[in-house]
Order: structure tokens, then sequence, then C-alpha cells
């Protein structure tokens, strides 16, 4: 491979995701690409981006992850609890669901219905996703990896999706570089460039609340480069 490219964080923002593969002159056959989950929720188009995700990874052997956004929206679709759904729709899913259901949200379980029913292939594709994903020089991971685990792999599963305090705070107990996206950089450093660390670097640029969308490239020889663009909106923002 030439180079790996890794993004995360989509979070519904389809032509910000199209115009970064554009704009880094992603190569199928020859790039890596890792997408690290958080492909639903905020943004408008969360099917469109699981669409192009389910393409990328069929058809040009891209590597995605399962991020928690992603876990959760599969949670919800089942008969979760309402706590588990109020926090859901307050956090982005009232877009997904517009988004997978084709109309306006007016009654939770006809659109859970409707959704169940016309979108199996892209619930069993995010069902399918693995957590993490590793290469000979970098681990690849939604939200992080617990440093109570000396044997990472086997940490519990939502650590993999949902960990920030115990990962972001301490070193990690790896050999590589972890790559996360989950926490925006925003609140790393206060901006939405790329965040690197001796240890790990996060990429999440925070798109969906307005600031960017983050490429990282890596080449032989542990060669970074950044890329981004500029989000289109904020969902904040309605």
């Amino acid at each position: 491979m030439a180079r790996t490219l890794a993004i995360s964080d989509i979070h519904g923002c389809a032509a910000e995701f199209k115009a970064l593969l554009e704009k880094v002159s992603y190569k199928p056959g020859e790039d890596r690409l890792i997408l690290l989950g958080d492909y639903v929720d905020r943004g408008p188009a969360s099917k469109e981006v699981v669409e192009h995700v389910m393409k990328l990874v069929r058809e040009h052997g891209a590597i995605a992850i399962k991020g928690n956004h992603d876990a959760r929206f599969l949670e919800v679709l089942g008969e979760t609890d309402n706590v588990t759904e109020m926090k859901f729709f307050e956090h982005g899913g009232i877009q997904t669901f517009q988004s997978f259901s084709g109309s306006k949200l007016l009654d939770i379980q006809q659109s859970k219905e409707r959704i169940r029913a016309t979108c199996r292939e892209h619930i069993d594709f995010l069902r399918s996703l693995p957590l993490y994903y590793e290469t000979e020089t970098h681990i690849f991971v939604h939200a992080g990896l617990n440093p109570a685990y000396t044997d990472w792999k086997t940490q519990p599963e939502r650590d993999f999706i949902w960990i920030r305090a115990p990962f972001l705070q301490q070193r990690t107990v790896v050999d590589k570089p972890v790559v996360f996206g989950h926490t925006t950089t925003m609140d790393l450093h206060g901006k939405g460039d790329v965040w690197f660390e001796s240890d790990k670097i996060g990429i999440d640029g925070g798109c969906p609340y307005g600031y960017q969308l983050n490429c990282l490239e890596i080449t032989e020889g542990l060669q970074y480069r950044t890329y981004s663009v500029p989000s289109r909106g904020s969902w904040k923002a309605g």
C-alpha cells in the first residue's frame, strides 16, 4: 500500500466525506482507506454515508469499524429502554431516522418499522463491523484502548466505542500509536486539526458541529500528512 488514509466521525456529512476523498486523491486498490466509525447521527445524510461506506468496503477493499453512534442506532432499532432511546434522539438520532425512513419523524415506532423493512442491508452491514483494525505500525479504533488491559483485545466492547478519560489521560500499554476518533480535537487542543501525541493521534475534527472533517495520511517511514474540508453546517443550528 502506498498510503494509509484514516477518516473518522463522518456523522451523516456525506458531501464533506466525498469532498475529502476527492481532496486526498483517494486511489482504490492503491491506498488503504480506514474509516473509524460514527457514520450516522447529527448530519443530514446518514443513509447516504452508510451506502457510500458499504460501496467502499465491498468494491474497493476499504476497512470500516464500528462507532458508538452506529451501535446505538442498532440498539434503538430493536427493543431498547426509554433512556437509551431518549439519548439517541437527543444526540442526532432524529436526523438519522429521517434520513433512513425518507420522511419526517412523526411516529417513532412506525419509523422503526419502515427502516427495518427497507434498510435491512444497511442494518446488517453496520452490525457486522469490527471494533478495531491493526496494521504493522498502528492500531485504529473508534474511541480508544483501556490501559487497564495489558491485552487490549480483551477489553470490553464498550471501551472500544465509548472510552474517554482513562484512554486520553494515561499512556497506552501498546507499542504502536493508536489512531482514534470519538473525542473531537476541539476538546483535545481547542481546534479542529488532527491532534498528535507520542502514543495516540486524534482525528475527529467535529464536522457536524460546524468545524471540519479530517483525513490522516500515513506513508512509509511513518510520515504523516493531514487534510481537511470545512463543515457545510452545524446540526445544532438546525
